[in-house]
């Protein structure tokens, strides 16, 4: 049993705290709770900073070679939501859940990707904040002497970047901290120019270097950018100034090395692993943890399920089943692809299955009479030729409503099914009918596993027509019902990870009244289908990304 130094800890006037422990955590953070704590904000910055500037020249490096940042965070209200709405009001798919940022395009079809938060264990320990069960954030320091900025640590996107002193024309850069290049003693110029493009806006810039503090750790020569502009409401209300991506440099615009490389490759951490711990209770201060070089015992129970990473760029490996309330969806016969993303609220997936879930739920969806319309004329051809045991993947090309291109049956160019505009394929057929087609023989399959009758397969197909997610990404769900919805699991590496409704039901601050949400939107992408399992997931499973074996790890979260 190790020997514990004495715990001695400062604040003042709830502004500033800083504490010391033997294993050397720092956290320092600043609220401006009242008046008078700001008329004293002077005095206790300044000895806030001398304590911290103390542990240079006082204190030894963390002696388990972890680095640990809290989180912060705060209540869910509805502000960032009607902001993203605002942003991109002509763009279908996801809103909180769709994280601050970039669609999947690598593997799915992306070049860049989003953001995320962390973490606590052995290691760099970095304190997370928690807006709103939406966005988590914590605090890092750029350039000699460090100037901090508050920023997402994101697992699905591998830059990472800050506003500019040099950003004259967003509106957002007013109202976050900028980067002054000619305040640190470390920069370099490099001057190459960065474009980053967003489900819900995008930033442009330059790229720089500089030395970027995190925890009680230097990184050195870092390349980030420096955002020149920020052209989307989305970022002029985030509660972040930046974005610390944790993916592979695959995705990394500009072929920046990602700043988690250089924590390895400078020997900054104790192992190539981080850790994030999401406190999911908004009402508590603590908002979770990101651990670099190892984990925190005290924040899971039992060991970690590790699950091989199938593609660099983001986090991606193979979920083999989604159940709700224990019944199969049978959308993941064929395997699915999903990733684990810090940057994203919610968890997104096929609208084929969450659809299915809005049913469960009682969650509000949007009606689709091209649904119904797929289900009144061609459903009794769909289940016959179903139980005539035709090829699934066959059967709407079979039948006209989708084209046919080789082996099988093909529905393109699908951004949403939730689409207004009936787009038309070069035969004249609608994306849109193909799309319900495909959904109908996914759930006409379970429910004839389930031995249903006709009346009742088909009654239950219109049922879900009138579920479709909503365009805006997030379902609203009865408060009072939370007792009797099922548990939704999803299997991973051969273990069921479930989900109770507590955990996956949001509750949003609305004038001093609650609402709830599904913690579950859509998202089809042309690729095949993708699951992304953010916060909502993530809060409920403690996470570890293991670089030095490329795996990812759950457990569940204490």
């Amino acid at each position: 049993m190790r020997n514990r130094k004495p715990r001695c800890q400062l604040e003042h006037f709830g502004l500033c705290s800083v504490s010391l422990s033997s294993n050397l955590f720092l956290t320092c953070s600043f609220s401006f709770t009242s008046s008078a704590c700001m008329m004293k904000m002077s005095r206790a910055f300044a000895a806030c900073l001398l304590l911290l500037l103390s542990l240079v020249v006082c204190l030894p490096g963390s002696s388990d070679g972890l680095v640990r940042i809290g989180l912060k965070k705060r209540p869910l209200d509805l502000t960032g939501q009607l902001a993203a709405r605002l942003s991109h009001p002509d763009e279908l798919g996801v809103l909180a859940a769709r994280k601050y940022g970039p669609l999947l395009r690598d593997s799915l079809g992306l070049e860049h990707g989003p953001d995320g938060p962390a973490e606590p264990d052995d290691g760099n320990i970095v304190a997370l904040k928690n807006y709103m069960n939406a966005q988590y954030f914590g605090e890092i320091g750029i350039g000699s002497p460090p100037q901090n900025f508050t920023v997402i640590f994101d697992t699905g996107s591998s830059n990472f970047w800050v506003p500019s002193s040099k950003c004259y024309f967003s509106v957002a850069c007013f109202f976050h901290t900028k980067y002054k290049s000619s305040r640190s003693s470390t920069y370099q110029k490099n001057g190459k120019s960065a474009n980053i493009h967003y489900g819900t806006g995008s930033i442009s810039g330059f790229f720089s270097e500089d030395h970027v503090t995190i925890g009680d750790i230097v990184i050195k020569d870092q390349a980030f950018i420096e955002a020149t502009r920020e052209p989307s409401i989305t970022f002029l209300v985030a509660k972040f100034d930046g974005i610390f991506g944790l993916g592979f440099e695959e995705i990394s615009v500009g072929n920046a090395v990602p700043i988690w490389y250089n924590m390895v490759n400078q020997s900054l951490v104790k192992e190539p692993i981080f850790s994030f711990w999401f406190n999911r209770n908004a009402n508590e201060g603590e908002g979770g943890e990101i651990v670099f070089g190892g984990t925190d015992r005290k924040h899971y129970r039992g060991e970690h399920v590790y699950i091989p990473v199938t593609k660099k760029g983001y986090w991606q490996f193979d979920m083999e089943d989604v159940l709700v309330g224990g019944q199969t969806t049978g959308f993941c016969s064929g395997g699915c692809a999903a990733i684990a993303d810090s940057g994203t609220s919610l968890i997104a997936g096929p609208t084929t299955v969450i659809a299915e879930v809005n049913q469960k739920i009682g969650a509000d969806g949007v009606v689709s009479q091209q649904c119904k319309a797929v289900v009144a004329q061609y459903g009794e051809t769909i289940m016959n030729m179903i139980l005539a045991k035709e090829e699934p993947a066959k059967i709407c090309s079979k039948i006209g409503i989708c084209a046919f291109n080789g082996p099988q049956g093909v529905s393109l160019g699908i951004k949403s099914v939730v689409d207004n505009q009936v787009e038309k394929l070069d035969s004249g057929i609608s994306n849109g009918m193909c799309s319900y087609c495909e959904m109908a023989v996914v759930w006409m399959q379970n429910q004839l596993m389930q031995n249903k009758t006709l009346e009742q397969v088909l009654n239950y197909l219109d049922e879900l027509c009138e579920r479709i997610p909503s365009p805006m990404g997030e379902s609203a769900v009865d408060c009072n019902s939370l007792s009797s919805m099922p548990v939704i699991t999803f299997n991973i590496g051969g273990r069921n990870f479930d989900l109770r409704p507590e955990q996956y039901i949001l509750k949003v601050a609305s004038g001093g009244s609650e609402e709830c949400i599904s913690g579950f939107t859509a998202l089809d992408v042309p690729q095949g289908p993708l699951w992304v399992l953010g916060d909502v997931f993530m809060g409920a499973y403690h996470t570890v990304f293991d670089y030095g074996n490329l795996r990812v790890g759950f457990a569940e979260a204490a």
